[in-house]
C-alpha cells in the first residue's frame, strides 16, 4: 500500500450527470442537469481499458447521476467501444427499469446494483424531484429484474443506526432477492453537509447485530461483513499483510466531459481554490493510461499519500482499511493529509469492532 498503481481494476464512468431522484443525502452537485458523456470520451477510455481487460479481469462501472437517465440508445453507443472481455456494471435507483431495460441488460451482459435503503419506512429520503416517495417505483424496477431472472446487488444507506435495524434490513434484503448487499453509513461529502457523527456504541451494535443476522441465514454476500471476517481470519493466520494490494488502486472516475479524478468518485464535479477541479487530466487530450501513470504528481494526491503514511504510523486499524478515503478526508477535514474521520469511525473501526463484539458474545465455552 505505497503509492498508486498505474493500472486500475475498474473504471467509473459517468454517462450523465442527471438523476431523476433528489435523495436528501445525495452528494452529487450536478444531478439536476443533463450533461451527457460524448461518444468520443468512451472511445478514448476504451483505448486504454481494452488492453487491460485482455490480460486481467476488468470492470467498467456506469454511475451517475442516474445512468439509465442517459437512455438506452446513448448508453449502448457508450458501451460499443469496449471489448468483449470488459465486464459492465450499473449502479441505479431502479425507478426507470422496465422490460425493455431488462432486455438491454441481458443483451449487453450488464450486472445491476440497485440503491434502496430497506422497507418503505426506511426510504423516506429517497424521493422524486417533486418530493414524492420513490419506493413503489424502485420496487417495480426490482420486480422487472426478478421477472427476467436477472441477478442484482443492492446498496443501502443507513442514516440512523439503532437497535433492531440491522436485523430488519437483512431480512428485508433476503426477501428482496438480491445476492450481494453493501451497507453505507451516511457520509458527509459533496453537497450533503449533514453531520455523520454517530454514537459509537450504536454503530458498533448495528454492525454486531448485522453479523448475527447474516450468520443465521448467510444466503446473501454481505460486503462489509465478509471483508471483516476475511481480515480477522488473516490476522489469526498471520497473513494479514498479504490482504492489501502493494499499491493503491487509482479507481479512476471519468466524468461526463472526459476529466479524470482518481481515488474518490465523490470529488468529481467539485472545485477548490487550492486543488482546482481535482482532475489529473482529460482523456480527450491524454490517454487514460498516461494520466494514471502520472496521477501521483497531482498536488492533492501527494497530500493524500502523506495522510496515508500518517495513518500507517498512527492507526492500529491501518491493515484493515489501508488509510481511508480521500473524499471523506477532504469533505470532513478540509484537506487530504489528515487521518481519522467520522467515516473511518463508522464504517471501518466500529465495523471491525462490531464483528469482534459478535465473536466475543458468541464464543464457544470450550474455546
Amino acid at each position: 500500500m505505497r503509492g498508486i498503481s498505474a493500472v486500475p481494476s475498474y473504471v467509473v464512468m459517468q454517462p450523465t450527470t442527471l438523476c431523476n431522484l433528489d435523495c436528501v443525502y445525495c452528494y452529487l452537485p450536478l444531478r439536476a442537469v443533463d450533461r451527457r458523456m460524448p461518444l468520443t470520451v468512451a472511445e478514448a477510455v476504451a483505448a486504454s481499458v481494452n488492453p487491460w481487460a485482455a490480460s486481467e479481469r476488468f470492470s467498467v462501472v456506469w454511475h451517475g447521476g442516474e445512468p439509465l437517465a442517459a437512455g438506452r440508445e446513448h448508453l449502448a453507443a457508450l458501451l460499443a467501444p469496449f471489448g468483449p472481455a470488459v465486464e459492465h456494471h450499473v449502479q441505479t435507483n431502479a425507478t426507470l427499469i422496465d422490460d425493455a431495460w431488462c432486455a438491454f441488460f441481458a443483451e449487453h451482459g450488464i450486472r445491476v446494483s440497485v440503491s434502496v435503503d430497506g422497507p418503505r419506512a426506511r426510504n423516506g429520503e429517497r424521493v422524486t424531484r417533486g418530493g414524492r416517495p420513490a419506493y413503489d417505483r424502485i420496487l417495480a424496477g426490482v420486480a422487472a429484474l426478478r421477472r427476467h431472472g436477472l441477478p442484482f446487488s443492492a446498496l443501502a444507506v443507513v442514516s440512523r443506526p439503532e437497535p433492531g435495524l440491522a436485523t430488519e434490513l437483512y431480512d428485508y434484503f433476503l426477501d428482496l432477492g438480491c445476492d450481494v448487499l453493501g451497507i453505507n453509513i451516511e457520509e458527509t461529502e459533496g453537497v450533503n453537509t449533514r453531520t455523520n457523527a454517530r454514537d459509537a456504541a450504536a454503530v458498533t451494535g448495528f454492525w454486531a447485530e448485522l453479523v448475527a443476522a447474516w450468520r443465521r441465514d448467510p444466503r446473501i454476500h454481505l460486503r462489509e461483513i465478509e471483508w471483516s471476517l476475511r481480515y480477522a481470519g488473516a490476522v489469526l493466520a498471520g497473513t494479514a499483510d498479504d490482504l492489501l494490494p502493494r499499491r493503491l488502486d487509482p479507481i479512476p472516475t471519468v466524468s461526463h466531459d472526459g476529466s479524470v479524478v482518481v481515488l474518490s468518485p465523490e470529488l468529481a464535479g467539485f472545485t477548490d481554490p487550492r486543488y482546482g477541479d481535482f482532475s489529473s487530466g482529460n482523456v480527450l487530450t491524454t490517454p487514460l493510461a498516461e494520466i494514471l501513470a502520472g496521477a501521483g504528481r497531482t498536488p492533492w494526491v501527494g497530500e493524500f499519500l502523506t495522510g496515508v503514511e500518517a495513518c500507517r504510523s498512527s492507526c492500529p486499524y491501518f491493515g484493515f482499511c489501508g488509510g481511508g478515503h480521500a473524499a471523506n478526508r477532504y469533505f470532513e477535514l478540509g484537506r487530504f493529509d489528515g487521518t481519522e474521520t467520522e467515516h473511518c469511525r463508522n464504517s471501518k473501526i466500529r465495523l471491525l469492532e462490531g464483528v469482534l463484539e459478535h465473536a466475543r458474545d458468541h464464543e464457544s465455552p470450550a474455546a
